[in-house]
């Protein structure tokens, strides 16, 4: 039995929470048949469907029912309480029901389950689930990662001009996060080889892990967005650091992962900086 120094057994985690994957993605692809229903959070672009709390809540339960003690840092449960919460030492699951709620609501079948465990502030294992294209990434620390159940690996690229960037414009339309945003996609369009939006922070960095990307930055996202494609990433042999070039913090709503650390480097002295308050999307 895998365990932590707080006793908890991490099989049974992971087996518990991909059982509930598994009937959350089943809803997310039935509804993903049709342009779903929606509304605004914070601003016109940052969007919320029923899918989305139903989601939430059959994962918030189940895993409720079998670890009772476990804390949680979720999309639609924090954005409900007005902040999102402090992570401490305790098991704490960190989840997005619908991480590319805008691709959903047009019945673009680029969306996804993420959800992480955290326990003592280190990232124990991850699962990053595409239930309409069946893509099913997964990680648990110290024991690789997978797609659909085969190891994988990132490319092992080093130069930015023969890289494949993934990004994303963000859940605001704020004029300083977007200058900061177009200067940016100008600059990898100048020296990358490629650029790529697919809508998804989860999945751009699961296609970092695959190996299909071979970096991906974005200013603005939050823990659930980045958290199992944290590890993801990590367990493919990838690194994931700060955009600026140092220590990757969850929480700071910065990230930069990348298939080697000279790559990741080029990339962070190449981008212009941006310093998301606390929650402005």
């Amino acid at each position: 039995m895998a365990e932590t120094a707080v006793n908890v057994d991490l099989d049974k985690c992971f087996e518990v929470v991909s059982e509930l994957v598994n009937k959350a993605g089943a809803i997310i692809a039935r509804r993903n048949e049709t342009r779903q229903e929606f509304v605004c959070k914070q601003g016109d672009i940052d969007l919320v469907t029923e899918t989305d709390k139903e989601v939430e809540n059959l994962l918030m339960n189940g895993i409720k029912e079998q670890f009772p003690d476990h804390k949680f840092i979720g999309e639609e449960e924090s954005s409900a309480e007005g902040a999102p919460k402090k992570l401490t030492d305790a098991p704490t699951w960190i989840i997005d029901p619908v991480d590319g709620t805008m691709n959903f609501v047009h019945a673009f079948p680029h969306s996804c389950i993420s959800v992480g465990l955290v326990v003592n502030k280190v990232t124990e294992l991850g699962i990053v689930y595409n239930p309409m294209l069946q893509q099913r990434f997964t990680a648990r620390r110290g024991q690789g990662a997978f797609y659909n159940g085969k190891p994988i690996k990132v490319s092992g690229q080093k130069e930015l001009s023969k890289a494949l960037i993934t990004s994303e414009f963000g859940t605001t339309r704020d004029p300083e996060k977007m200058k900061v945003v177009n200067e940016n996609f100008q600059k990898m369009a100048a020296k990358a080889h490629g650029l790529r939006v697919l809508g998804s922070a989860a999945l751009n960095m699961s296609m970092v892990a695959l190996g299909a990307a071979d970096a991906n930055y974005e200013f603005g996202i939050h823990a659930w967005d980045v958290c199992a494609g944290d590890i993801i990433v990590r367990e493919a042999g990838g690194v994931v650091i700060d955009p600026a070039g140092g220590e990757f913090d969850m929480m700071a709503r910065r990230v930069l992962a990348a298939s080697s650390p000279e790559l990741a480097q080029e990339i962070a002295k190449t981008l212009t900086q941006f310093y998301p308050q606390p929650r402005d999307d």
